[in-house]
């Protein structure tokens, strides 16, 4: 059986260009969109070309040229939009519904992964108000895949280790504390850590498997469910410390959410700065990652594909040392 083309649309994002790696790492003949408002980013213009040297095809189009995204979709089966949804990048969520009007024209598509990769947005109608809109921008694009029967796969990707684990979930850097560290709670709700790649992997696995058609896979492999306590505890064994550990309150973080207004915070505006914190809120405070089981809508993406040698919590530590 041969093995479907893939077009992958934000190609050189965060998860984008991880999506294109794992592509053609699994043998499929892979498309990259090279949208015309790339102008003078040769930062990108250099990956697309590093892509084409791997083997990947570049497919020009724009999300301003309703055509140019037809003639895109008809050269493949699979379309994976791996588009930014987090305030502190863009928030283009919404143009995939362009992408969704040109798959339903092209009428060839026999799955198609929207931008999704964080937490399920289904389970997220009770949020924040700070960043709500990602997650009902997300079920705006489900509901147009759905209406217009298109086959789909969602996945739900949950914390990313480069934001989450190397810096032991602390705000304000990327790099491990080096004495004290600030605990979400009792730090005991479980959370979920993916390596990149390895959201990649379990990405293009999906696409030629029929279990996984009109399904959500949901990525939670068992070495990678901790605790923020147990986060912290891993880190001080790896270094032979012990950090001073602050608790904040639910009260408190909520207070810190209202009274985030400093736009020199990691660069980011307002918005941005309380679209993040709600997301912290909802998965230390509540436990939204790990509170819920799979149902008949979704599968566990370590059970389903066991031969994925899967990056652990431990080992995406080690890197920081």
């Amino acid at each position: 059986m041969s093995k479907s083309k893939i077009l992958v649309v934000g190609g050189t994002g965060y998860i984008g260009k991880r999506i294109v790696k794992a592509s053609l790492a699994q043998g499929h003949p892979t498309y990259v969109l090279m949208r015309r408002e790339i102008g003078y980013d040769i930062d990108k213009l250099q990956m697309l070309l590093s892509f084409k040297e791997q083997g990947a095809r570049l497919v020009e189009g724009s999300f301003s040229d309703h055509q140019s995204l037809v003639d895109a979709v008809k050269q493949v089966d699979v379309v994976i939009c791996t588009m930014s949804g987090v305030q502190f990048r863009s928030h283009n969520i919404l143009l995939q519904l362009k992408l969704v009007d040109a798959i339903k024209e092209a009428g060839n598509i026999k799955r198609f992964l929207p931008s999704e990769f964080g937490m399920d947005p289904s389970r997220m109608g009770h949020s924040l108000e700070y960043g709500k809109e990602t997650f009902e921008d997300k079920m705006v694009i489900r509901k147009a895949i759905e209406d217009a029967k298109i086959p789909y796969t969602y996945i739900s990707a949950n914390c990313f280790g480069g934001y989450f684990v190397g810096n032991l979930s602390q705000l304000g850097s990327l790099m491990p504390p080096r004495d004290r560290v600030s605990i979400f709670g009792d730090g005991n709700q479980k959370v979920v850590f993916m390596d990149e790649d390895d959201v990649a992997t379990y990405t293009i696995k999906t696409v030629d498997d029929s279990r996984m058609l009109n399904k959500t896979l949901y990525l939670r492999p068992p070495k990678n469910n901790v605790t923020h306590n147990q986060l912290v505890e891993k880190w001080e064994k790896l270094t032979n410390q012990t950090f001073e550990k602050v608790h904040i309150s639910a009260q408190d973080f909520l207070a810190s959410i209202k009274g985030a207004h400093k736009p020199s915070f990691l660069g980011m505006d307002e918005k941005a700065i309380q679209a993040g914190l709600a997301r912290i809120y909802h998965i230390y405070y509540e436990g939204r990652l790990m509170n819920f089981k799979i149902g008949n809508e979704g599968e566990e993406a370590s059970k389903l594909y066991p031969e994925v040698q899967y990056t652990s919590v431990d080992e995406y530590l080690q890197r920081y040392l």
